[in-house]
Protein backbone atom coordinates (compact mmCIF):
# COMPACT_ATOMS: atom_id res chain seq x y z
CA UNK A 1 0.00 0.00 0.00
CA UNK A 2 1.54 3.47 -1.10
CA UNK A 3 1.07 5.68 1.62
CA UNK A 4 0.70 9.58 0.96
CA UNK A 5 1.41 12.15 3.75
CA UNK A 6 -0.85 14.65 2.41
CA UNK A 7 -3.33 17.45 3.28
CA UNK A 8 -6.88 18.00 1.77
CA UNK A 9 -5.98 21.73 0.56
CA UNK A 10 -2.64 21.69 -0.75
CA UNK A 11 -2.08 22.04 -4.03
CA UNK A 12 0.72 20.03 -4.27
CA UNK A 13 -0.95 17.33 -2.35
CA UNK A 14 -3.48 17.50 -4.43
CA UNK A 15 -1.77 17.27 -7.75
CA UNK A 16 -0.29 14.28 -6.39
CA UNK A 17 -3.34 12.74 -5.32
CA UNK A 18 -4.81 13.71 -9.01
CA UNK A 19 -2.09 11.70 -10.43
CA UNK A 20 -2.43 8.42 -7.86
CA UNK A 21 -6.27 8.24 -8.83
CA UNK A 22 -5.55 9.01 -12.75
CA UNK A 23 -3.44 5.85 -12.45
CA UNK A 24 -5.83 3.89 -10.31
CA UNK A 25 -3.77 3.55 -7.26
CA UNK A 26 -4.56 2.89 -3.99
CA UNK A 27 -2.99 4.60 -1.12
CA UNK A 28 -3.54 5.75 2.85
CA UNK A 29 -3.38 9.33 3.21
CA UNK A 30 -2.21 10.94 6.51
CA UNK A 31 -2.97 14.67 6.97
CA UNK A 32 0.82 15.90 7.75
CA UNK A 33 0.00 18.88 8.43
CA UNK A 34 -1.89 18.74 11.44
CA UNK A 35 -0.43 19.70 14.27
CA UNK A 36 -1.29 16.35 15.61
CA UNK A 37 1.26 14.42 12.66
CA UNK A 38 3.98 16.91 12.88
CA UNK A 39 6.51 14.25 14.56
CA UNK A 40 5.61 11.50 11.53
CA UNK A 41 5.79 14.17 9.31
CA UNK A 42 9.22 14.72 10.38
CA UNK A 43 10.28 11.11 10.61
CA UNK A 44 9.96 10.99 6.72
CA UNK A 45 11.09 14.77 5.92
CA UNK A 46 12.61 16.86 8.34
CA UNK A 47 11.66 20.18 6.56
CA UNK A 48 8.33 19.26 7.01
CA UNK A 49 6.83 19.60 4.06
CA UNK A 50 4.20 17.32 2.42
CA UNK A 51 3.73 15.91 0.51
CA UNK A 52 5.85 12.69 1.05
CA UNK A 53 5.52 9.37 -0.75
CA UNK A 54 6.15 6.06 1.16
CA UNK A 55 6.17 3.12 -1.16
CA UNK A 56 7.24 -0.17 0.02
CA UNK A 57 9.73 1.87 2.36
CA UNK A 58 11.19 3.96 -0.24
CA UNK A 59 10.52 7.33 0.93
CA UNK A 60 10.02 10.44 -2.16
CA UNK A 61 9.48 13.68 -1.30
CA UNK A 62 8.51 16.69 -3.37
CA UNK A 63 5.65 16.91 -5.57
CA UNK A 64 7.22 17.30 -9.01
CA UNK A 65 9.46 13.87 -7.66
CA UNK A 66 6.68 12.02 -6.53
CA UNK A 67 5.26 12.30 -9.74
CA UNK A 68 7.80 11.14 -11.85
CA UNK A 69 8.58 8.39 -9.69
CA UNK A 70 5.11 7.19 -9.59
CA UNK A 71 5.47 7.69 -13.70
CA UNK A 72 8.56 5.62 -13.83
CA UNK A 73 6.99 3.03 -11.43
CA UNK A 74 3.33 3.31 -12.85
CA UNK A 75 3.72 4.01 -16.18
CA UNK A 76 -0.25 3.25 -17.24
CA UNK A 77 -2.17 5.34 -17.25
CA UNK A 78 0.72 8.07 -18.51
CA UNK A 79 1.22 11.41 -16.97
CA UNK A 80 3.27 12.83 -19.04
CA UNK A 81 3.36 13.09 -22.90
CA UNK A 82 5.35 10.51 -25.08
CA UNK A 83 6.58 13.57 -27.54
CA UNK A 84 9.63 15.00 -26.44
CA UNK A 85 8.52 18.47 -27.33
CA UNK A 86 5.21 18.28 -25.06
CA UNK A 87 7.17 15.98 -22.25
CA UNK A 88 9.10 19.09 -21.90
CA UNK A 89 6.44 21.83 -22.17
CA UNK A 90 4.51 20.12 -19.61
CA UNK A 91 7.63 19.95 -17.27
CA UNK A 92 7.87 23.30 -17.68
CA UNK A 93 4.16 23.83 -16.92
CA UNK A 94 4.83 21.94 -13.74
CA UNK A 95 7.37 23.83 -12.76
CA UNK A 96 5.28 27.05 -13.62
CA UNK A 97 2.63 25.64 -11.28
CA UNK A 98 4.79 24.53 -8.54
CA UNK A 99 7.09 27.76 -8.25
CA UNK A 100 6.01 31.16 -10.00
CA UNK A 101 1.66 30.69 -9.74
CA UNK A 102 2.28 28.98 -5.89
CA UNK A 103 4.34 32.03 -4.76
CA UNK A 104 2.07 34.28 -6.08
CA UNK A 105 -1.23 32.62 -5.15
CA UNK A 106 0.49 31.79 -1.65
CA UNK A 107 1.52 35.55 -0.47
CA UNK A 108 -2.10 36.89 -1.46
CA UNK A 109 -4.20 34.47 0.30
CA UNK A 110 -2.46 35.05 3.69
CA UNK A 111 -5.78 36.58 4.42
CA UNK A 112 -8.04 34.65 3.28
CA UNK A 113 -6.61 30.99 5.16
CA UNK A 114 -9.79 29.92 7.64
CA UNK A 115 -6.82 28.74 9.93
CA UNK A 116 -5.42 32.37 10.32
CA UNK A 117 -8.35 35.04 10.69
CA UNK A 118 -5.55 37.52 10.66
CA UNK A 119 -6.63 41.29 11.83
CA UNK A 120 -4.62 42.82 9.59
CA UNK A 121 -4.96 43.96 5.68
CA UNK A 122 -2.26 43.05 3.36
CA UNK A 123 0.29 45.71 2.67
CA UNK A 124 -0.53 48.03 0.13
CA UNK A 125 -0.02 47.83 -3.48
CA UNK A 126 0.38 43.56 -2.69
CA UNK A 127 -2.79 42.32 -4.34
CA UNK A 128 -2.59 44.82 -7.27
CA UNK A 129 0.94 43.24 -8.07
CA UNK A 130 -0.61 39.92 -7.83
CA UNK A 131 -3.03 40.65 -9.76
CA UNK A 132 -0.68 42.30 -12.60
CA UNK A 133 1.55 39.12 -12.99
CA UNK A 134 -1.37 36.57 -12.65
CA UNK A 135 -2.43 38.11 -15.66
CA UNK A 136 0.81 37.29 -17.82
CA UNK A 137 0.87 34.00 -16.67
CA UNK A 138 -3.17 33.73 -17.59
CA UNK A 139 -1.90 35.44 -21.15
CA UNK A 140 0.62 32.81 -21.37
CA UNK A 141 -1.42 30.16 -20.50
CA UNK A 142 -4.53 31.34 -22.48
CA UNK A 143 -1.99 31.35 -25.64
CA UNK A 144 -0.63 27.68 -25.17
CA UNK A 145 -3.66 26.21 -25.00
CA UNK A 146 -5.19 24.44 -27.73
CA UNK A 147 -8.75 25.18 -28.91
CA UNK A 148 -9.86 21.84 -27.35
CA UNK A 149 -8.38 19.66 -24.87
CA UNK A 150 -5.60 19.63 -22.66
CA UNK A 151 -2.34 21.75 -22.49
CA UNK A 152 0.44 19.09 -23.73
CA UNK A 153 -2.01 16.54 -25.20
CA UNK A 154 -4.16 14.12 -23.39
CA UNK A 155 -4.38 15.50 -19.41
CA UNK A 156 -1.20 15.49 -17.55
CA UNK A 157 0.92 16.14 -15.10
CA UNK A 158 1.13 19.97 -16.30
CA UNK A 159 -2.68 20.01 -16.13
CA UNK A 160 -2.86 18.29 -12.55
CA UNK A 161 -0.73 21.04 -11.32
CA UNK A 162 -1.98 24.06 -12.56
CA UNK A 163 -5.55 23.06 -11.42
CA UNK A 164 -5.62 23.56 -7.92
CA UNK A 165 -3.57 27.21 -8.15
CA UNK A 166 -6.02 28.51 -10.62
CA UNK A 167 -9.18 27.13 -8.82
CA UNK A 168 -8.17 29.21 -5.85
CA UNK A 169 -7.80 32.36 -7.98
CA UNK A 170 -11.77 32.58 -7.25
CA UNK A 171 -11.35 33.09 -3.78
CA UNK A 172 -8.91 35.44 -4.21
CA UNK A 173 -11.64 37.43 -6.65
CA UNK A 174 -9.16 37.09 -9.53
CA UNK A 175 -10.94 34.41 -11.48
CA UNK A 176 -10.13 35.13 -15.33
CA UNK A 177 -12.81 36.53 -17.33
CA UNK A 178 -14.36 33.37 -19.84
CA UNK A 179 -14.54 36.27 -22.62
CA UNK A 180 -11.03 37.80 -22.02
CA UNK A 181 -9.62 33.79 -21.70
CA UNK A 182 -12.28 31.33 -23.55
CA UNK A 183 -9.85 28.47 -23.97
CA UNK A 184 -9.12 29.02 -20.26
CA UNK A 185 -12.45 28.80 -19.64
CA UNK A 186 -13.47 25.60 -21.58
CA UNK A 187 -10.37 23.63 -20.11
CA UNK A 188 -11.36 24.69 -16.75
CA UNK A 189 -14.59 22.77 -17.83
CA UNK A 190 -12.41 19.85 -18.94
CA UNK A 191 -11.02 19.31 -15.75
CA UNK A 192 -13.71 19.49 -13.84
CA UNK A 193 -14.95 16.57 -15.94
CA UNK A 194 -11.97 14.40 -15.47
CA UNK A 195 -12.91 11.93 -12.49
CA UNK A 196 -9.33 12.23 -10.93
CA UNK A 197 -9.94 15.80 -10.38
CA UNK A 198 -13.84 15.00 -9.12
CA UNK A 199 -12.82 13.28 -6.80
CA UNK A 200 -10.08 15.59 -5.61
CA UNK A 201 -12.94 18.14 -5.39
CA UNK A 202 -15.15 15.90 -3.60
CA UNK A 203 -12.32 15.61 -0.91
CA UNK A 204 -11.75 19.12 -0.25
CA UNK A 205 -15.38 19.97 0.18
CA UNK A 206 -15.31 17.45 2.75
CA UNK A 207 -12.50 18.41 4.11
CA UNK A 208 -13.64 22.20 5.05
CA UNK A 209 -16.56 20.71 6.65
CA UNK A 210 -14.72 18.05 8.71
CA UNK A 211 -11.19 20.59 9.52
CA UNK A 212 -13.19 23.72 10.34
CA UNK A 213 -17.29 23.16 10.50
CA UNK A 214 -16.87 21.84 14.28
CA UNK A 215 -14.23 22.60 17.04
CA UNK A 216 -10.95 24.70 16.52
CA UNK A 217 -8.54 24.14 12.93
CA UNK A 218 -5.77 21.11 13.71
CA UNK A 219 -3.91 23.73 11.62
CA UNK A 220 -1.24 26.21 12.76
CA UNK A 221 -2.72 29.37 13.22
CA UNK A 222 -0.33 32.08 13.43
CA UNK A 223 3.29 31.02 12.03
CA UNK A 224 3.61 31.11 8.23
CA UNK A 225 6.12 29.02 6.75
CA UNK A 226 8.09 30.64 4.25
CA UNK A 227 10.12 29.45 1.51
CA UNK A 228 12.88 30.21 -1.81
CA UNK A 229 10.18 30.71 -4.17
CA UNK A 230 7.71 32.61 -2.38
CA UNK A 231 10.00 35.35 -0.74
CA UNK A 232 11.58 35.75 -3.88
CA UNK A 233 8.45 36.51 -5.54
CA UNK A 234 7.60 38.96 -2.49
CA UNK A 235 11.00 40.54 -2.12
CA UNK A 236 11.10 41.19 -5.75
CA UNK A 237 8.02 43.01 -5.48
CA UNK A 238 9.32 45.75 -3.14
CA UNK A 239 7.73 43.81 0.58
CA UNK A 240 10.67 43.16 2.02
CA UNK A 241 10.19 45.27 5.08
CA UNK A 242 6.50 44.07 6.00
CA UNK A 243 7.79 40.49 5.93
CA UNK A 244 10.53 41.69 8.01
CA UNK A 245 7.96 42.90 10.22
CA UNK A 246 6.29 39.54 10.62
CA UNK A 247 9.78 38.00 11.07
CA UNK A 248 10.01 40.43 14.36
CA UNK A 249 6.43 39.22 15.27
CA UNK A 250 7.60 35.67 15.49
CA UNK A 251 5.12 34.84 12.62
CA UNK A 252 7.69 33.61 10.49
CA UNK A 253 9.50 29.72 9.81
CA UNK A 254 11.43 29.18 6.98
CA UNK A 255 12.10 25.20 6.87
CA UNK A 256 15.54 23.70 7.65
CA UNK A 257 17.33 20.48 8.39
CA UNK A 258 17.61 19.49 11.79
CA UNK A 259 21.29 20.08 13.37
CA UNK A 260 21.89 16.40 13.40
CA UNK A 261 21.27 16.40 9.39
CA UNK A 262 24.74 16.50 7.09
Amino acid sequence: MLTLYDNPFSPFTRKVRMVLDHKGLAFESIDALAKTEHARLLQVNPRGEAPVLVDDGLVVVDSSDIVAYLEDRYPDPPVMPADPARRAAARAWQRCADTVLDAIIHDLSIWTWPTHQRPDTPPAGLLEAGQRDIAVILGRLERALPEDGYLCGDVSAADFALFPHLSALRVLGLSPDAAAFPRLARWNARMRSCPAVRVDLDRVKRAVAEKFGHGPSPYEGDKIVWRGDRLEWLFSRGFYEWWRRELDEGRVVIPTLPASVT
